[in-house]
Formats: C-alpha cells, structure tokens, sequence
C-alpha cells in the first residue's frame, strides 16, 4: 500500500484536532469536575460521556479478540463508514470502488462526500471478481469495500479472493463484517497485523440485538484508529447508548442463545421458502437474511404488507430481479409470513 501520509487528504493529516475538557486531565484521578461547563446537579445524563469510551471498549476487547488501541465506537455503523471518506478522499478528485450490489451507504457516503462511486458488478452467482475490483482502481483510488456476508445477497466470500485484493490495492480496503456472527468464516479483524491497510466494520445492530442505541464498531490498525479519532465529533457515542452497550455485554450467553436460535430458524425458513410455489430461488446465505427470487416481488410484496407482513423489495436493485429479501425472524414471525405466502394466489 502506499504510506499513510500519501493516502490521508492534507488538510486532515495536518488538522489538529479537538481538545475537550476530558481529554486535557486524562489519567488522573479527579472528583470535582468544573471544567466543561456542565450542570452540577445529577440526573444522570448531566455530565459528558467518555469521548472514547474506554470503558465500553474495554469489554469488548477480549469478546472480539482485538486490542483496545485498535478498536473504534461511532454513531451506528454509518459513522465508520463515512469517517473513511472524511479522512481520505478529497472531493472533486479522488474514487472509491465498491462490489454492486451491496450495501447503500457506502454509495450515499460518497455522493454526500463528492466522491466518484465506481460499481464493479458480482457475478451471477452474486461471486467477486478480484481481478475486475482491482483493475477498476486507479491512481485516485483511496477505499475499497467489500461487504461479506454481503447485504442483499447473504452470501460470504471466499477469504481468499478479498485477500488478494487486500494485498494487491494501494489504498484502504474496508471488509464491512456487519452479519460475521452468522457465518462459520474467520472474521479478517483477526488480521489487522497482517493487513495495515485493512478497516473491518462490524455493528451491535444486527447479533447483538441493539440497532436502537446506534452503535458501531471499526477495527484498524492503531495509526488509522488514531485517524478516526482525530476527525470523529468529540462525544460521539452518548452515555445512554455507553451504558446500554455496557449491560448487553454482561449477558453474552443470551446473545449466543439468540444466535443459535436465529441460526436454526434460517434452516427451517429456508427449506419451507423452498416448497412455495411463487418461490423460483433461495440463494445460500451466511447472514441473518435470506434472498428469494418469487414470481411477481412487486405483487407479492404489497400482498404481504396488507397481511401485516414487511419485508424488503429488492426488486430493482442491480442482479436481484423479483427478489424479496427476508430477515429471519422469531418462529411465530416466520410462521406468520409462510402461512401469508401459502395463501398468495
């Protein structure tokens, strides 16, 4: 990869950042706390969070397997996503390149950050083409993402196929593992020493059950961390969400309760999905969804929601004609849309 200084925009790599009032008397103790022009008196939210959140990040360290100074916490997933466009793409001037379909932030991100979104189109097996990624890259190429289990089509790539790109692009490749928990690969945050170019995105909105409190991760090396951090709003993660997070982590038998139960609800989704008549397709999945291609997704789709029933259209994204992607559910939810779809006429 090239170094570091080459790929961060000038004006963030000589920025000097924010100094908020708990960052000036860290590592020392203090019990009266005048400082930051707080309300004194105690309700409970009265006082600012911790502005990286050491705590939390603490106990989330030895669950993930990564070292505290490599791990980054921001607003949901969406601030991991676009802090990389912040910090390393100049508007106007330099490209990102993205599998498609995937994910829609990542477009969104760089039409709000004037930046060239250039798509690279999976295979009909909704399969990457490393080789394609790669030569749709160019001097101004500064990230490259890959969603694995990739969100539409589930799916999980072959380690080996992000690697070579990994290892072959000169800029930041982002491996967005919002749905590793439900898929049996190795996550590549266990890699960060390997790669130094390499970002894995991963969220507690999806396994860990809290898309409420708006919290995602990032995992990098320490030098990109420290970028994050530079550009990052001072408070990013509220006490609230810090404190929610905080009694989540305490019950990880539940979380993996809840997994597990997710997991088996999928085999049985799948093979009912299968038996439908309006179902043509269920295409293997590595995440908390399944992707099925029906006879009419528009038609069916609005039958559904009259039956209290939602789920995604995905009808007119790129290679996904007439597909509905389904979020598995609990038995009774799962239950409750076959026996809608088994009345479909």
């Amino acid at each position: 990869m090239k170094s570091l200084q080459e790929l961060v925009r000038p004006n963030i790599w000589a920025l000097k950042p924010y100094s908020c009032a708990r960052d000036e008397f860290k590592g020392l103790k203090a019990d009266v706390f005048i400082d930051a022009n707080e309300n004194p008196y105690s309700n409970g939210v009265n006082r600012y969070p911790d502005p990286l959140q050491e705590q939390l990040k603490q106990m989330i360290s030895p669950l993930k397997g990564v070292p505290v100074d490599h791990i980054f916490l921001g607003n949901g997933s969406d601030e991991a996503i676009d802090l990389p466009f912040r910090i390393f793409c100049r508007p106007g001037k330099d490209n990102v390149v993205a599998i498609d379909p995937t994910y829609g932030m990542y477009e969104v991100c760089a039409d709000v950050n004037d930046i060239e979104y250039r798509k690279v189109s999976l295979d009909e097996h909704y399969d990457i083409d490393p080789d394609a990624l790669l030569a749709a890259c160019d001097e101004n190429t500064k990230l490259l993402f890959i969603c694995s289990p990739n969100n539409p089509t589930g799916n999980a790539f072959q380690r080996e196929k992000i690697e070579k790109v990994i290892s072959n692009f000169q800029g930041i490749v982002i491996v967005d593992e919002a749905y590793s928990d439900f898929s049996v690969q190795k996550p590549f945050r266990f890699d960060l020493q390997k790669y130094p170019n390499l970002i894995v995105l991963a969220t507690f909105s999806k396994a860990w059950g809290a898309a409420g409190i708006r919290l995602g991760m990032a995992f990098a090396s320490t030098d990109i961390i420290a970028l994050f951090n530079k550009v990052k709003y001072p408070y990013n993660v509220n006490v609230l969400t810090q404190k929610k997070a905080m009694e989540i982590l305490t019950n990880v038998t539940l979380l993996q309760r809840h997994i597990t139960m997710i997991l088996e609800e999928r085999v049985t989704l799948i093979k009912s999905l299968g038996l439908l008549p309006i179902c043509k397709k269920v295409y293997p999945t590595d995440a908390n969804f399944i992707l099925v291609k029906v006879t009419d997704a528009d038609s069916i789709y609005r039958y559904l929601v009259q039956k209290g029933v939602v789920v995604r259209n995905r009808n007119r994204v790129h290679l996904c004609g007439d597909c509905l992607r389904i979020t598995v559910g609990t038995k009774d939810e799962n239950t409750k849309l076959l026996s809608a779809l088994r009345q479909y006429v």
